[in-house]
């Protein structure tokens, strides 16, 4: 088991979603936190990320940056997410290698796995059939991602390791509607419906597909908790434990906000891959257990994105 504490720790991507969780989460291990904003580090930069990293002499690294969106943003910008995703990993764990960081955990996402992959989702069936069309730019970055970890551990021993979570929400999300995930999606959807007092909400596609939702604070304790015990080339799946139909988290999310109209269909989107259940027996044999249940977790987020929105309209002139 590594210990942080004294440790020089490397936040990549502080400011979103994961990122400032992981500060939250790393407040607690006695560790001396390391960040950078854009305005001062751009990780799509070889040169500058090589400096940056040289500078400052992180001994451990989460590498949680990334450029992520739902189903609307990866159709919009199939470069972008390619070439971003691609040019962050492969700087970031080449300048890491190079300065001797001892510990990298890099964040990946279940969507690497098949859009037919038989459920739950193991580890092993990565790279085991074809990627859902939806989100196949983001999954090979972050397949090439958790690779290259590969690669640097068997050609320089790097401890590097590769964890991928389930669907993510919490604090932080992203609620631009034009680029966020379901979860968030809906919250900022039926909030809406709600202040408009609209009669019903209209979901894309069947709503029967079944994701697995788990909360930010939950995966940041899991990296933190792999970032000691963990030292393996295998990528390692991060979940819940349980799934729910997309229609389902609607209602929650309805549940939560009092918000008591209908829901109608546009059969005419795609509803994504069927089903996505991770595997998460090899980390749960390290005794990590998700502790936030979903509505509580949906409650909090809500109360979140609300203090945001009055922050927000009280900027305003």
């Amino acid at each position: 088991m590594m210990s942080l504490q004294g440790k020089r720790v490397w936040v990549a991507g502080h400011r979103g979603m994961v990122g400032a969780a992981l500060m939250r989460r790393l407040q607690s291990e006695d560790c001396a936190l390391l960040t950078a904003g854009r305005a001062e580090l751009d990780l799509r930069r070889q040169a500058e990320t090589e400096a940056w990293i040289e500078r400052m002499r992180p001994e451990v690294i989460f590498l949680a940056a990334a450029k992520v969106g739902g189903i609307l943003a990866n159709a919009s910008l199939p470069a972008d997410f390619l070439y971003d995703n691609l040019a962050i990993e492969a700087n970031v764990v080449h300048a890491a290698a190079r300065a001797g960081v001892g510990k990298l955990v890099l964040l990946g996402s279940s969507c690497i796995y098949p859009r037919e992959a038989a459920q739950p989702i193991g580890e092993n069936q990565l790279l085991s059939g074809p990627l859902e069309p939806t989100n196949e730019w983001y999954a090979i970055a972050k397949i090439a991602g958790l690779k290259l970890v590969q690669a640097y551990r068997r050609q320089h021993g790097c401890d590097f390791i590769a964890a991928m979570p389930c669907n993510l929400y919490g604090p932080h999300d992203n609620f631009d509607l034009a680029s966020s995930h379901v979860l968030a999606a809906f919250i900022r959807r039926v909030h809406d419906a709600k202040l408009r007092g609209a009669p019903s909400i209209e979901i894309w596609g069947s709503g029967t597909p079944r994701r697995e939702f788990l909360h930010v604070d939950d995966c940041a304790d899991a990296l933190v908790r792999l970032a000691k015990d963990y030292s393996d080339e295998r990528p390692i799946n991060i979940g819940a434990g349980r799934d729910i139909t997309i229609l389902e988290l609607l209602e929650a999310v309805k549940r939560v906000i009092g918000y008591a109209g209908a829901t109608t269909h546009d059969l005419g989107k795609p509803d994504g891959t069927p089903r996505k259940l991770m595997d998460s027996s090899r980390i749960a044999a390290f005794g990590w257990r998700p502790r936030i249940g979903l509505e509580e977790g949906l409650a909090e987020t809500y109360a979140w994105y609300l203090a945001q929105e009055g922050r927000t309209k009280a900027a305003k002139p």
